[in-house]
C-alpha cells in the first residue's frame, strides 16, 4: 500500500512540470496494473497471458485481450477472453469474458495520461465448476501513466469491480464487490528492454455462513521484465513476471505475456 501511494505521489508531483521530449522506448504492454494509453489510430494490438500459481495448487489462468481503437485514438474498444484451469485440469474452460471501452481523457502532452475505462462482465463462465459468477455485472477502473524521465515512467491504477447477485448465502443473493489500488515503476533500460516492479492491493467483500459481511486485502509484489521485437510494422512483445502474494506466506506464481500490434 505504501508503495502505491509513493508512486502515485510521484506522479502527482511529476504533473507540475512541462511537457518535456524524451528519448524514444516502449511505455505500454504492462502486466497487472493498466496504463494509460490507448491504441493508436489504425493500430491493433493482441494480448495473451498466463499465470501459473503455486505448484501446490496448480491452478492455470490464461487470458486473450484484443484492443482496437474506434475512430481515431480518443476511444478503444477491446475484448477479454479468459481461460481457466483448476486444481490440475479437474475443471477447466472458459472464465466470464468482459467487454471494455476506454477513453483517453489526458494524453502525453498533458500533465498525465489519463484513461477511464468501463467494463461489462459477462457470465459466460460455468459458476457451478467455478469458471465464473454467473452474473451480469461491471467494472470501472482508472489508470494515469505518467513519464518521469528518460529513465523512469509510472503508472497508478484505481478502481472497483460490482457483480449484483453473485453471492447466494442463506437463500439471499448479494453483491460481489472488489476495489482495487494499485502502481508501478518501469525502468526503460533501453527503447526495447524494460525492468518492471508492479504492486497491487485488492479488498473483496466476503460472507460468513450467517451473511454478516468483511473486507479480506490481498497484496501483490511484481518484478518482472518486457522485451520489444520490430519486425517492419509488427512489434511483438514478450514478458514474464514473478507475482508474490504477501498476504498468503509469500507464495510466488509465474506470469508470462505476449503482444502483437501491428496496423490495419
Amino acid at each position: 500500500m505504501k508503495l502505491t501511494i509513493t508512486l502515485i505521489c510521484c506522479l502527482i508531483c511529476s504533473s507540475i512540470s512541462f511537457s518535456q521530449k524524451f528519448t524514444k522506448a516502449i511505455e505500454d504492454n504492462s502486466f497487472l496494473i493498466e496504463e494509460a494509453y490507448n491504441q493508436e489510430d489504425r493500430v491493433v494490438q493482441h494480448i495473451f497471458s498466463m499465470q501459473y500459481l503455486d505448484a501446490e495448487s496448480k491452478d492455470v489462468y490464461f487470458d486473450f485481450t484484443q484492443e482496437w481503437p474506434l475512430f481515431g485514438q480518443t476511444s478503444q474498444l477491446s475484448i477479454s477472453l479468459p481461460f481457466t484451469s483448476l486444481v490440475s485440469g479437474t475443471a477447466k474452460g472458459i472464465g466470464d469474458a468482459m467487454l471494455n471501452y476506454r477513453y483517453q481523457l489526458f494524453n502525453k502532452e498533458n500533465w498525465a495520461a489519463v484513461s477511464p475505462r468501463f467494463s461489462l462482465i459477462l457470465p459466460t463462465g460455468n459458476r457451478e465448476k467455478g469458471l465464473g459468477d454467473g452474473k451480469l455485472g461491471f467494472e470501472i477502473n482508472l489508470p494515469a501513466s505518467k513519464r518521469l524521465s528518460n529513465d523512469f515512467v509510472v503508472h497508478a491504477n484505481a478502481g472497483v469491480t460490482l457483480i449484483p447477485n453473485a453471492i447466494k448465502i442463506l437463500n439471499e443473493e448479494k453483491l460481489f464487490s472488489q476495489y482495487h489500488v494499485g502502481g508501478s515503476l518501469i525502468y526503460l533500460y533501453s527503447y526495447n528492454l524494460n525492468f518492471m516492479i508492479e504492486f497491487l492491493n485488492s479488498f473483496t467483500t466476503e460472507y460468513d455462513i450467517l451473511g454478516e459481511s468483511n473486507l479480506a486485502s490481498e497484496t501483490i509484489l511484481s518484478p518482472g521484465f518486457r522485451l520489444a521485437i520490430d519486425l517492419g510494422n509488427l512489434q511483438i512483445v514478450p514478458g514474464f513476471a514473478f507475482p508474490i502474494n504477501l498476504s498468503d506466506e509469500n507464495s510466488i506464481s509465474y506470469f508470462g505475456y505476449l503482444s502483437f500490434e501491428h496496423p490495419f
